[in-house]
């Protein structure tokens, strides 16, 4: 099944910018990440090889928050190439999974085949979800690498709740605000906002998943939330928080800037403590008092944009 979304409907900001600025930029960075990731032996990121052999890609965070997932249906957004989605698959999820790259889910509608998993894959703007994913899902996941680029945040709530059966649950892990304002850790350089929602330019020079690889400057456009403007964002599309969390070691570094400690796990030392590396949080969909459908409304308007230069 594909459906495709536009932002031609979206929400006007105050300040006169489209609520989906930026989403066509994003999109061709995605498609040609979608098309390199897990291609190359040096890839810190996706073993392709090692999922189609049984390898297991999820992490112990969301795998705890969302539990035994066995015969439930499994909304997977910003799902790139598959991997994750179809792991929800084998733990026993009847899964969904959407991504605004058309070339990502060509590629996870392949490695489904690859695997013999089954599995559904809908190409959509996540911040536009199309009408005939609601209310059918017990579980919405997103982890890793989500709400930065999103622009209307509270359209993306939206639509995760609007996604949920009553009683479903939204669970979110993503890098922790204080964890994306930091560039380098050694050295140390602090460039991106602690939330605000600004558009941050940037121009990509790199991927996370293989720093070497050689890209020709994308530009993007990425935004900065934080945890209470992430909080107030699900509150406010009709989710109860059940559970946040702040993690301070995480079993991979994902943006590769972090030491490694003897226990394999990784932490983001500040003086004698540590900072939060991720953010988790379930929230749960009660039954509407009307029984009408939630409403995510319009943005509010941004303060103006900020441009910088790095690697992704």
């Amino acid at each position: 099944m594909t459906a495709e979304n536009t932002t031609d409907g979206a929400c006007a900001r105050e300040d006169g910018v489209a609520a989906g600025d930026g989403l066509a930029a994003n999109r061709a960075l995605w498609d040609d990440l979608a098309e390199f990731h897990g291609t190359d032996p040096e890839d810190r990121s996706y073993d392709v090889q090692a999922f189609l052999a049984g390898g297991q890609t999820l992490r112990g965070i969301e795998r705890e928050l969302a539990g035994d997932v066995a015969g439930k249906d499994l909304l997977h957004l910003q799902c790139h190439f598959g991997m994750d989605t179809l792991n929800w698959a084998r733990l026993g999820a009847r899964v969904t999974g959407v991504d605004f790259s058309s070339k990502a889910i060509a590629r996870a509608r392949t490695l489904a085949e690859q695997a013999g998993v089954a599995a559904e894959f809908v190409e959509a703007d996540t911040q536009r979800l199309p009408d005939a994913l609601a209310g059918r899902y017990d579980l919405v996941v997103a982890t890793y690498g989500v709400l930065s680029w999103i622009g209307d945040l509270g359209a993306w709530m939206g639509g995760a709740a609007t996604a949920l059966r009553p009683g479903g649950r939204l669970v979110l892990v993503d890098l922790h605000p204080v964890f994306q304002t930091v560039l380098t850790f050694d050295p140390f350089v602090a460039d991106w906002p602690y939330g605000g929602g600004a558009p941050q330019h940037d121009a990509m020079t790199a991927t996370y998943a293989h720093a070497e690889a050689a890209f020709e400057p994308k530009r993007t456009i990425q935004y900065p939330y934080s945890v209470g403007e992430i909080v107030t964002a699900a509150a406010s599309a009709g989710l109860v928080v059940e559970r946040l969390g702040e993690h301070t070691e995480t079993e991979t570094d994902g943006r590769h800037i972090l030491p490694q400690g003897p226990d394999g796990l990784y932490r983001f030392p500040f003086s004698d403590t540590y900072l939060p590396i991720l953010y988790s949080l379930s929230a749960a969909l009660p039954p509407a008092p009307d029984g009408h459908p939630r409403d995510a409304g319009c943005p509010s308007p941004r303060p103006a944009e900020v441009t910088r230069s790095s690697s992704l």
